[in-house]
C-alpha cells in the first residue's frame, strides 16, 4: 500500500471530520457538508496576502524665495537674515513697508552715506518715505519704563540702551525679532557719516528700549 504525502492525508482527515461533525448535529445537509468541505480545502490552499504599510508621506517646507530687490550680494547684512527683512517689506503695513523698503534701497541698493549719525539717518529715511512718527512709548535712558517686546511692531524707530557696545543710547529702525524671548531683534544702525560706510542690518540686545516712534501716513 503506497503512503500518502502527510499534506494530503492531513487535508482529508479535515475534510472527512468536517462533513463528519455536519452530519451528525444535523445543521446541514450531506450536499451541503460536501460544499462546505471543499470550500475549507480551497481556503486553505491560498496563499496569506501581505500588505505592507505605506507611511503618509512628510510634507516638506519649501526654501524661501527671495524677491529680486533682494537678489545682490551684500556686506552690511547677513544673508541668513534676507527672508527676515523680505517679510517685513511685505507683510507690514502701508507706513511701515514704506519705511522698510526705503532704508533697505539706501541701505544695500544705494549705499547712502548722510551727514550726522544715526538720528539723522532715520529721519532722512521717514522724510523720503513720506510718512511721519507717532511716539508710541516714552521713557528715559536711565530710568525707563522700558517697552515690552509685545509692544514693538515693524518699521517702528526705536532707542534703547546699546549692550554690545558700552551700554550708550543708541536709536535704529526695527525690522523684526531673532529671537524675541531673548529679546535679540534685527535692527538697522548707523554708525555715522564718520565711518563712510552704509548703515547695517544687525541683531541687537532689545532689553531696554525706552522710545518707540511708529510711522504713520
Amino acid at each position: 500500500m503506497s503512503r500518502l504525502p502527510m499534506s494530503m492525508s492531513m487535508s482529508s482527515s479535515v475534510t472527512a471530520s468536517c462533513s463528519l461533525l455536519l452530519l451528525t448535529f444535523g445543521l446541514v445537509g450531506p450536499a451541503h457538508a460536501d460544499s462546505m468541505s471543499t470550500l475549507i480545502a480551497q481556503k486553505s490552499t491560498q496563499p496569506t496576502s501581505n500588505t505592507s504599510y505605506r507611511y503618509p508621506d512628510v510634507s516638506r517646507q519649501a526654501p524661501t524665495v527671495l524677491p529680486a530687490f533682494l537678489s545682490g550680494d551684500y556686506d552690511n547684512i547677513d544673508s541668513e537674515y534676507l527672508p527676515l527683512l523680505s517679510s517685513a517689506e511685505t507683510q507690514s503695513s502701508l507706513a511701515a513697508r514704506e519705511v522698510v523698503s526705503t532704508a533697505r534701497k539706501m541701505a544695500l541698493n544705494e549705499r547712502t552715506i548722510i551727514q550726522g549719525g544715526c538720528w539723522d539717518y532715520l529721519n532722512a529715511v521717514f522724510k523720503r518715505a513720506g510718512v511721519t512718527r507717532d511716539t508710541i512709548h516714552k521713557g528715559t535712558y536711565g530710568q525707563g519704563p522700558y517697552a515690552n517686546s509685545g509692544e514693538i511692531e515693524v518699521g517702528d524707530w526705536l532707542y534703547y540702551i546699546n549692550h554690545g557696545y558700552n551700554n550708550v543710547e543708541h536709536s535704529g529702525l526695527f525690522v523684526g525679532w531673532v529671537d524675541e524671548r531673548a529679546k535679540q531683534a534685527l535692527i538697522l544702525s548707523y554708525a555715522g557719516e564718520n565711518r563712510r560706510e552704509p548703515a547695517r542690518y544687525r541683531v541687537y540686545d532689545l532689553s531696554n528700549v525706552y522710545q518707540i516712534m511708529r510711522p504713520s501716513v
